[in-house]
């Protein structure tokens, strides 16, 4: 039954290759939906990194995290489980955990899927436009994650350890 104080979403469809693409710590954000189009349930972002990219360990207070592995492969640590992950896996990361992960050598896509949603603020916040829907040039200077410790943690979420 739906809540009459519900709003009524639209529907959302965004094709392969494209979404709001960013260049987030040396990989390519393409933000497929958002919280305010799905009436703050989930947000999903795909992620494409090249070989040897890592994540340091972190932790959300605030959304529980999935991935799904479309191509490639990574190395998941979520709290004291790891998991070696390729394609059509599937793992789930819950609030409150700390996580990281390493891609395998020969890159990695996979979609981060978020709930509840907003962490593409957090993503936004993080990184730059991206010029194309490919992986940044290596001149692309990710951010530096002891400078935004506060705005970080404005959005659930806390860096434990940097790779």
């Amino acid at each position: 039954m739906t809540d009459v104080n519900e709003k009524t979403l639209d529907p959302v469809a965004v094709a392969s290759g494209s979404g709001e693409a960013l260049w987030w710590f040396g990989c390519l954000a393409e933000i497929k939906v958002t919280a305010e189009q799905t009436g703050g349930k989930l947000s999903v972002v795909e992620i494409t990194e090249p070989p040897g990219a890592s994540a340091p360990l972190h932790v959300h207070h605030r959304e529980d995290e999935g991935f799904w592995i479309l191509e490639g492969s990574a190395k998941f640590e979520v709290g004291d489980t790891t998991f070696d992950a390729g394609p059509g896996d599937w793992l789930f990361g819950p609030r409150d955990v700390p996580h990281s992960y390493e891609v395998g050598p020969d890159g990695c896509r996979m979609v981060f899927v978020l709930t509840p949603g907003g962490f593409e603020d957090a993503i936004r916040l993080m990184s730059t436009p991206a010029s194309e829907h490919a992986l940044p040039p290596e001149s692309e200077e990710p951010p530096d994650l002891s400078e935004l410790g506060d705005q970080i943690a404005a959005f659930g979420c806390e860096i434990l350890e940097q790779s």
